[in-house]
């Protein structure tokens, strides 16, 4: 499945009444660790089936990012069910993002 961005206008139909989990990535274009995570969690939205994964650029979206508590970038956040399960901020190896999902 492909990355979807995520923005104010599609979060809620995307991810709030999602029936699969959702790995959403807050991100920045100015942001060096962001483009060294960027590649691995589009690698996890062409693996994983069972989730959705979504992109938010904080730059873009400053409503989202403060919903999420984002205070550094990247932050990782899985969503199932309407709620924040599992985060994690800075970059993460793929088998720690594929966890994230499992848990």
């Amino acid at each position: 499945m492909s990355v979807l961005t995520i923005t104010k206008d599609n979060f809620e139909a995307e991810v709030i009444n999602s029936d699969k989990p959702v790995l959403l990535d807050f991100w920045a274009a100015w942001c060096g660790p962001c483009r060294m995570v960027s590649p691995v969690v589009d690698e996890v939205a062409n693996e994983v089936q069972s989730a959705k994964v979504g992109k938010v650029n904080v730059d873009e979206q400053p409503e989202l990012a403060q919903a999420f508590k984002v205070m550094s970038i990247p932050t990782l956040a899985v969503v199932k069910g309407g709620k924040v399960v599992k985060t994690a901020v800075g970059v993460r190896p793929k088998a720690d993002i594929l966890q994230m999902l499992e848990a």
